[in-house]
């Protein structure tokens, strides 16, 4: 027993030698397993803590639900607003009641930009001039509308014992051919550039018709010369049958600054029309003798018979006279 107990620790020992020193042929490790090395954790130093009166930092990450994810849509890009043009900033609340309105892009090349739509003119003494119905217009189109009454229809209107008071428009926008005929040149109406006036109505009930021959040719004629001077195109009577009711006016572009100015500014209409006709001589003959042609024919014939005969003449033939021949009537 006590040889069995000491072979049994010889053996235990020499496996243990055998352990710290592995074979070179045991490639895989089977044999024993290879003493581990002991790891001893190293002391790191940590940072001091941060003063509670230190601002904080400028580059801190923003919090995870502020982060655009995958299945969180993307803001929708702003469209850049337009410029507004120096037509519409000087088109203010003091000179007209003109509020912009979206462009419009009709078919064709119907539509335009910066428009407005012109309800009301302010006359330099604050008063409104109302345009029945609202124009729909270009920015330059209304500015030189709200320029023509206020510094040309207004004085006229004072010379006649009143103010204005309302623009009759006739028509303004319309996306149509010239003289509404299909097929012709786009108008001016179409590009919202043109504008028809039928009267303009005085604060005292008066009304000033542009074609109506009742009004004072003197009053039109100033209306004319207004008209003419500001816009590139002017239509009225004369001018074709379609403005015979109106007044078209327009800013239409041309070469060389081309301007048309067709209004005839007719007479006034006589006050009391000529129902009957001229009074009848007193020397006349009776109606009734005058309208006979008999008659007449008759006082012919004694005209003739009362008049003397014609010398005759001696005969270039040597004494031979000529047959008479009887005088015969002519015929009226």
């Amino acid at each position: 027993m006590v040889t069995a107990a000491l072979g049994l620790s010889l053996l235990l020992a020499e496996r243990a030698e055998a352990r710290k020193h592995a074979s070179p042929l045991d490639i895989f490790g089977i044999a024993a397993p290879r003493p581990r090395v002991a790891v001893h954790s190293a002391k790191i130093p940590l940072p001091r803590p941060r003063p509670e009166e230190a601002p904080k930092a400028l580059d801190e990450a923003p919090p995870e639900e502020d982060k655009p994810g995958a299945d969180k849509p993307a803001e929708a890009a702003q469209p850049a607003q337009k410029p507004v043009s120096a037509c519409r900033l000087a088109l203010t609340e003091e000179i007209a009641i003109a509020p912009s309105i979206p462009d419009i892009r009709g078919p064709g090349a119907c539509g335009g930009e910066d428009l407005v739509r012109l309800e009301a003119i302010v006359l330099p003494d604050k008063r409104k001039v109302t345009v029945k119905p609202a124009a729909i217009l270009r920015c330059t189109m209304a500015s030189a509308i709200a320029d023509w009454l206020r510094k040309d229809m207004v004085p006229l209107a004072t010379s006649l014992g009143s103010t204005i008071g309302e623009l009759d428009n006739f028509d303004s926008f319309e996306c149509r051919g010239r003289n509404r005929v299909i097929g012709a040149m786009l108008s001016e109406h179409g590009k919202a550039n043109a504008i028809d006036v039928r009267a303009i109505k005085l604060a005292n009930g008066q009304s000033i018709g542009l074609t109506d021959r009742a009004m004072s040719r003197e009053v039109r004629e100033r209306v004319l010369q207004s008209v003419c001077t500001r816009f590139s195109t002017v239509l009225g009577p004369g001018s074709d049958w379609y403005h015979e009711d109106h007044i078209h006016l327009d800013l239409a572009q041309r070469r060389n600054d081309y301007r048309i100015c067709q209004w005839n500014v007719w007479d006034p209409l006589p006050q009391v029309a000529p129902l009957l006709p001229a009074e009848r001589p007193e020397a006349a003959p009776p109606r009734a003798v005058a309208g006979k042609p008999e008659a007449q024919e008759g006082a012919d014939d004694e005209a003739a018979e009362k008049s003397p005969a014609p010398a005759e003449k001696p005969a270039a033939d040597g004494g031979k006279s000529q047959p008479h021949k009887p005088a015969t009537k002519k015929r009226r």
